[in-house]
């Protein structure tokens, strides 16, 4: 034996090999033909089940029995590709309209794995049926098998677009394909809209083919994003489950979730959000469980009582996969050969024509059929009216074959009818039956007439395929299961998943700052220590905290005059001994510039300008419009003067009154209407005639009465609160505090001594205002409650509101 062995460069082998190897893939395997929308597994399962009689009227068979009937006479590539295929065909979560009835455990949206073929049993479904009719009429191509023992069909004749109807997904060599479902009723009638119109456009497909519809509900959010995919071959459609916030008795909410986002995992959802909640990244969450059964899904997720329902909502959306996705990517066999990508339109066009040739092929079939059983009628017919020469020509004949060319001959009949007349039974003799067969005569006359009008005229064509279509809508059309929003799903920021709640920042004199829930601090007696707040770097003091909310907008004001913003939520959220983040990673400041007043910007009809002052006693008002957009980089608030900082920063409406408390114990109250409103650049007037060595230690505004309503019937309601650096403290009324002009030196507010030390701050006090924190510069905090802190003179020293340690001050005090 001689073997002849042909050297190639090995390049050009492995090119050559693996093109054949990856085309294989592509049309053997992978991908669907846009013909019937069936991959080869897909197909074969079905012909072989028509094959050996599965109709939907037929006892279920045994899935091995299919399983063992495909894998031998048409997919040898094993019996779990073929077993997991047919399972797919018959899972309603993942096929919209299912084409194999199944009886037993066929698999889970839980992810549950189909029982083993040989406990489970199937046959076709009703649907199966108008993809596989009239395939014995020579409407289709057939080729031989793997081994050529027998035929199978290039593609069925599919009455229906499977492809659309259904959707498809495969992974090839190089390319991928993953086609939507769709709702047979709008798919027939974008077939019909077609065939009428070939001019049609996307827009005018989409008259009828509103989006996909999902065999598990859902809501895709986005149609100029559905124009998009359909009109390209690729795009992503954005698809929400159903969930909706639900009240009950006891004032608690509930999350329900009744639909899925397609081919997603429904008990992978519900322990991915059992995790987060666990890692404590979704706060609010109390119970989730998995109600679902036979009637439908219902995922219950119970929330705690405090909880923001929108917040967590947005937040199950965003981190898990209740929002999913969709990667339209239309990649079919065009002639069963060759992978394109598809347009919406061109995916209808080439199904249409699959269905023009497969009419075209019936027609020629069952015309032939009929002109065959014509021309057998016609001698038959003959045979009749001459019956008794017929009979006699027969009895002289000495054999069969002799007595079929007798009759050719005597009677100009062809093989075929001669054959017919002599496997006549008497019976057919009788009056009735020779009606019978003139009137199968005359029938099969006309058929021939009508078959032949419709091979004459290609429209007569398009009406017959029109005309299936309406009967397997009227037949096997349901209501759409996924909803569409015209608008594109909303991006969800930070502050959609964010709960607004209270909080407190503390920021500190070394620029470190943090987030903190209010309740963190309980409230403690008059002359307690009070717990540690902040693990500090040494030197460093806390210098203000600010009572806001997560969601609020903070301005953040420097000493050189400049201003920042954050929201609250932008600030990470730390533990109450945690020394928290450096501003320098947040906000665009110098190395020597330092944040020294927190804003939270409300902007009300009471909120109309911003107040500034600086240490040595220049204040200004800015429209609060100017400080609407912050840059990034920050914006220039006001011009200092030199050795000025800027110190404190005030929202205020414009009939306010403002109050400035310098270290030594002095103070004024003036109108701020006596300050005009400035723009950002300019440097600001005088609002209080300091003494050398003074400073202002506080800053804060007397709020105007607003309404009847109001908790504050006028300012004999009001306090004004001072503490000093030992942590001594008082409040005082403010009657006892005349308006004078801005500019004066003021009156006395304390009685400064060696043992309350300079005052450190001051500020007024509302009658909602309940509780007060001071922090020390060794970070002591203490939170109580103002009703403990005395009213007292304005002339007095006060009495010790926090106990510190030797060698601590009190630094900073927020009212809450």
């Amino acid at each position: 034996m001689s073997t002849k062995v042909q050297l190639r460069p090995i390049v050009e082998e492995m090119e050559e090999s693996y093109l054949d190897y990856s085309m294989s893939v592509i049309v053997q395997r992978a991908l669907p033909d846009v013909r019937d929308g069936l991959k080869p597994v897909h197909r074969r399962i079905l012909y072989a089940m028509y094959d050996i009689g599965l109709r939907p009227s037929s006892p279920f068979r045994k899935s091995a029995t299919v399983v063992g009937e495909v894998l031998g006479k048409y997919h040898p590539h094993g019996d779990v590709a073929i077993y997991d295929s047919l399972v797919h065909l018959a899972q309603d979560f993942k096929m919209r309209y299912p084409l194999i009835t199944p009886q037993g455990n066929f698999g889970s949206m839980d992810g549950d794995q189909a029982a083993a073929m040989r406990y489970t049993e199937a046959k076709l479904a009703p649907l199966s049926l108008a993809l596989l009719t009239d395939i014995e009429k020579d409407t289709v191509d057939f080729m031989p098998n793997f081994d050529g023992s027998r035929k199978e069909p290039k593609v069925l004749p599919a009455k229906l677009p499977s492809l659309l109807i259904n959707g498809t997904m495969g992974i090839a060599v190089g390319m991928a394909t993953n086609i939507p479902p769709h709702n047979l009723a709008e798919v027939c009638d974008a077939v019909t809209l077609l065939i009428d119109n070939p001019e049609a456009g996307i827009e005018d497909l989409m008259k009828c083919i509103k989006g996909p519809d999902f065999p598990t509900g859902g809501t895709l959010y986005g149609i100029e994003d559905v124009k998009q995919a359909y009109a390209t071959g690729r795009g992503g459609i954005t698809c929400r489950g159903k969930a909706e916030i639900v009240e009950s008795k006891e004032d608690k909410f509930q999350i329900l979730i009744t639909e899925m986002p397609y081919q997603v995992n429904k008990a992978m959802l519900v322990q991915k959000i059992a995790e987060l909640v666990k890692d404590k990244k979704i706060i609010g969450i109390k119970n989730i469980r998995d109600e679902s059964s036979k009637q439908g899904i219902r995922i219950v997720i119970d929330l705690k009582k405090d909880a923001s329902p929108n917040k967590i909502l947005n937040k199950l959306y965003q981190v898990t996969d209740l929002q999913t996705k969709f990667h339209v990517n239309m990649i079919a066999l065009s002639r069963g050969i060759q992978p394109n990508l598809l347009t919406l339109k061109q995916i209808l066009e080439e199904y249409i024509k699959h269905r023009q040739v497969v009419v075209k092929r019936r027609t020629e079939f069952d015309l032939a059929r009929a002109r065959a059983r014509a021309h057998i009628l016609a001698g038959l017919k003959i045979a009749l009216t001459h019956l008794d020469e017929i009979i006699k020509t027969i009895k002289r004949s000495p054999t069969k074959e002799k007595a079929r060319v007798n009759l050719m001959k005597k009677f100009k009949l062809t093989q075929m009818q001669a054959n017919a007349i002599c496997e006549m039974r008497l019976e057919q003799l009788a009056g009735l039956e020779r009606k019978k067969i003139e009137d199968e005569y005359k029938e099969k006359l006309k058929l021939i007439k009508e078959l032949e009008k419709i091979l004459g005229d290609p429209k007569e064509i398009s009406n017959l395929i029109k005309e299936e279509l309406v009967l397997l809508k009227n037949k096997y059309a349901d209501q759409r299961r996924t909803k569409i929003y015209r608008n594109p799903v909303e991006e969800i920021g930070k502050e959609d998943i964010v709960e607004d709640v209270p909080c407190i920042v503390i920021l500190t004199q070394g620029g470190y700052i943090k987030r903190m829930p209010i309740t963190s601090y309980k409230i403690q007696g008059r002359g307690g220590k009070g717990v540690i707040g902040n693990r500090l770097k040494e030197e460093d003091i806390i210098c203000q905290i600010l009572a806001c909310t997560t969601c609020s907008r903070i301005l953040f004001f420097t000493d050189r005059g400049r201003v920042f913003q954050l929201k609250a939520y932008e600030i990470p959220e730390a533990g109450r001994t945690a020394r928290g983040e450096a501003l320098v990673n947040f906000l665009q400041i110098e190395p020597d510039e330092k944040v020294t007043t927190l804003v939270n910007l409300e902007v009300t009809e009471s909120s109309q300008y911003v107040f500034m002052t600086t240490g040595l006693g220049v204040v200004k008002k800015t429209r609060v419009q100017d400080f609407q957009k912050v840059r990034r980089s920050g914006l220039i608030a006001i011009k200092l003067g030199k050795n000025d900082l800027l110190r404190w920063v005030k929202v205020t409406s414009g009939k306010d009154e403002i109050f400035l408390i310098t270290k030594n114990g002095k103070c004024i109250r003036s109108k701020e209407k006596d300050v005009r409103s400035m723009g950002r650049s300019a440097r600001g007037v005088r609002g209080i005639n300091l003494s050398r060595g003074n400073e202002v230690c506080g800053m804060d505004v007397i709020r105007k009465i607003k309404n009847q309503k109001s908790k504050i019937k006028s300012n004999k309601d009001r306090m004004l609160l001072v503490i000093s650096e030992n942590g001594y403290g008082k409040k005082s009324n403010l009657k006892e505090y005349h308006v004078q002009h801005r500019g004066g030196k003021g009156i006395n507010t304390a009685k400064i001594t060696k043992k309350t030390g300079k005052l450190i701050a001051g500020c007024i006090l509302n009658p909602e205002d309940r509780d007060l924190i001071v922090v020390s510069k060794q970070a002591q905090i203490i939170r109580l409650s103002l009703t403990q802190i005395p009213t007292l003179r304005r002339a007095t020293q006060g009495v010790r509101v926090m106990r510190l340690n030797e060698n601590d001050k009190a630094a900073s005090i927020t009212v809450l």
